[in-house]
């Protein structure tokens, strides 16, 4: 085998990654397509001829090709956290007060900002080791996401291998999306074959990334921009700030917006979303609005998070796109915990690419504080996610023909009376679980992945239950037996099995997830975690004041309010009492006697590879034995635990003069 052949094939492969990170990260352009399109062909029928010699940074990797049956889930090693909004400048104006409120007037002196455009795609978080691309997930729900690592590495502009000096551990963050450009091909190509063109950039993008079939991916031609770092390890490049870390992203390979500026007060944040906005309808592809972001990392770390968020970023959103319409009906909705909404049914209209015919009012006061009326020509807003609503009436153009809406006096479903409390916009039906339609959105809480996590038991099933007298409360669940399910329509034995297998398989939730599935009001499953830490059973919680409620983070007077009326209603006690009959709560481990462990109060970094743990699993004997476990190293670490191969951690120890161990001293000290 000639050498000139290897040669040659590393030359293509260098010359062509150079050239694609040329365009995707500098934007700039050295050679025409065809010239591209030759580079390419030739490093293909090289690689064709001889594949020993293809190298795994080669693009030809690329095109994909690998089919999965389904996601796996991957869990997060740091939640990636959504941002609060903010919608006109004055949100923004307390956001940079807010701030600073909490830092210090030498600290003040130090306050930069870094702005950038929010793109309209999807987040995905991309895991390199030793420069390798090793995996990538989307963001899900913050703590776990789907493995999409095969996709992801068919981006064009995303490297399968870092370039430069990276560090041991890398995981980048940043935002896959499609050109509008791409975006317009590929409707115009599925319109051809007749299928259902994608409603929008970021829907097309989503549905690229979650493709079982990779090589559909490769296809699609989705871009990515990367926006922040997550975990870190053994980095020989030292950020102290958000800006920096990103010029060591492209540094490494990877592309980074170039919209991206500095800005010195709270005046060029709302300047630059002026010109963002501005060159909005310019832009090769689509954005929803602009991110600030507190660009010191000391800085940051001060400001520290909220629990869905963290406290020195925010979205400056977009106004919405909207459209006009006709109101043709209002019908009215019975929500989990009983709310009505009234929902308003629209003579169908394409907003931002979207067909809307469904539009929330809200409540009983929206209505009245639009006036509106059945029959009326009515203004809507699309934004993102989220149900697109009525913002006005269009009342030049109010005919004699229109009708009041009349919102009911009794639950539409059950029947039941329906009750305002005094202070709060939403009514509410009283029928709790005697009401069919809180009794299956009840259940379908109940049984969702992130409470009690019941396969197989969807909507459908829960109405056929709920009609059926089978099921009145999550508890009658653990009571099903096969003759009954095996006598429903269409219920099969192996759907029996299943669905039998799924409910036994729920027997022992997590303390957090239990919480989560009991429906709260206000509760959501972050401060159902934040519950199950502080409390160490049910009982404890149970017997909890307001009070005592409200001295937890992130918890106020209105939840702790529905906490203490949950726990004290005689309804939710013998529900209580049932289920755990039928459950086993997975209590967390008691830290009370913390402070007794060898190492509480203590600070240590591992680094380096160990002989007797894995990363997770040096973490958790530290954690064991009381120690706090930091990822970097500072003036306020102790120890610094020191494997093979140890990087920069151990060297900025040395400098620090702080404790070094290595892994035979530490288990001579602290036995398994």
């Amino acid at each position: 085998m000639s050498d000139s052949i290897r040669d040659r094939i590393a030359e293509l492969v260098a010359e062509i990654n150079r050239q694609n990170y040329n365009y995707h990260v500098l934007d700039q352009i050295e050679l025409t397509d065809s010239e591209f399109d030759a580079l390419f062909l030739e490093l293909k029928t090289l690689e064709a001829e001889h594949p020993e010699l293809i190298l795994p940074n080669s693009p030809t990797q690329k095109v994909g090709g690998m089919i999965l049956k389904e996601f796996n889930q991957i869990t997060h090693e740091m939640p990636m956290l959504s941002l609060d909004n903010a919608f006109n400048e004055d949100d923004v104006m307390r956001f940079d007060e807010r701030i600073r409120e909490k830092l210090t007037s030498s600290e003040l002196a130090t306050l930069t900002y870094w702005a950038e455009p929010k793109l309209d795609g999807l987040a995905i978080s991309i895991l390199y080791e030793n420069g390798r691309l090793v995996r990538a997930a989307t963001r899900g729900d913050g703590i776990q996401g789907e493995d999409v690592t095969e996709n992801v590495k068919t981006i064009q502009s995303i490297p399968l291998v870092l370039t430069g000096n990276f560090p041991a551990r890398l995981e980048v963050r940043g935002e896959a999306f499609m050109r509008k450009s791409v975006f317009e091909k590929l409707n115009l190509a599925r319109l051809k074959k007749n299928e259902k063109p994608f409603a929008n950039p970021r829907n097309a993008a989503a549905g690229s990334i979650r493709q079982l079939d990779s090589k559909i991916a490769a296809e699609r031609q989705l871009s990515f921009y990367a926006y922040g770092i997550g975990i870190i390890e053994e980095n020989p490049q030292e950020f102290t700030a958000h800006s920096e870390a990103l010029i060591g992203l492209q540094s490494l390979g990877l592309p980074v917006c170039p919209l991206n500026q500095s800005a010195k007060n709270v005046k060029d944040l709302i300047a630059y979303q002026e010109k963002i906005l501005s060159n909005r309808d310019q832009l090769p592809y689509e954005i929803d609005g602009v991110v600030y972001k507190v660009d010191q990392y000391a800085l940051q770390e001060k400001l520290g998070f909220v629990s869905r968020a963290p406290r020195f970023a925010i979205a400056h959103k977009f106004l919405a796109m909207e459209a006009r319409t006709t109101l043709l009906d209002v019908d009215f909705q019975v929500g989990r915990t009983g709310s009505i909404t009234p929902v308003a049914r629209l003579e169908p209209v394409n907003v931002a690419g979207v067909m809307v015919s469904n539009a929330t009012l809200h409540n009983e006061d929206e209505i009245n504080r639009l006036q509106v009326m059945i029959g009326d020509e009515v203004m809507i807003r699309r934004a993102g996610d989220v149900i697109p609503q009525v913002i006005r009436v269009v009342l030049e153009h109010r005919d004699e023909n229109v009708r009041p809406i009349l919102f009911p006096k009794t639950c539409p479903v059950c029947d039941s009376a329906i009750e305002r409390v005094e202070g709060e916009a939403v009514a509410r039906c009283t029928g709790g679980f005697s009401c069919k339609a809180q009794r299956i959105e009840r259940l379908k809480h109940f049984v969702s992945r992130k409470a009690m996590d019941i396969e197989g038991l969807g909507e459908k099933w829960l109405e056929i239950f709920v009609n059926e007298n089978l099921v009145t409360d999550p508890a009658d669940l653990y009571v099903l037996n096969k003759a009954q399910l095996l006598e429903l329509p269409r219920m099969g034995e192996k759907s029996a099995d299943n669905i039998l297998a799924s409910i036994e398989g729920s027997k022992q939730p997590k303390f957090s997830a239990f919480l989560y599935s009991l429906g709260i009001r206000e509760i959501g499953e972050a401060t159902a975690r934040v519950l199950a830490d502080q409390y160490a059973s049910l009982e404890a919680l149970q017997n909890e004041t307001a009070e005592n409620f409200q001295k937890i983070d992130d918890i106020g007077p209105v939840m702790a309010n529905h906490l203490v009326e949950f726990f004290r209603n005689e309804a939710s006690q013998q529900l209580l009492q049932r289920l755990t009959s039928f459950v086993e709560i997975q209590y967390p481990a008691p830290i009370a006697n913390a402070g007794d462990l060898p190492l509480s109060g203590e600070t240590w970094v591992a680094t380096g590879s160990l002989a007797h743990f894995s990363r997770d699993g040096i973490k958790d004997r530290l954690i064991e034995l009381g120690a706090k476990v930091a990822s970097s190293v500072s003036k306020n670490t102790t120890v610094v635990l020191a494997g093979e191969k140890a990087g920069s951690k151990l060297s900025k120890a040395e400098e620090l003069g702080i404790t070094v161990m290595n892994e035979e001293e530490f288990l001579a000290k602290y036995p398994l």
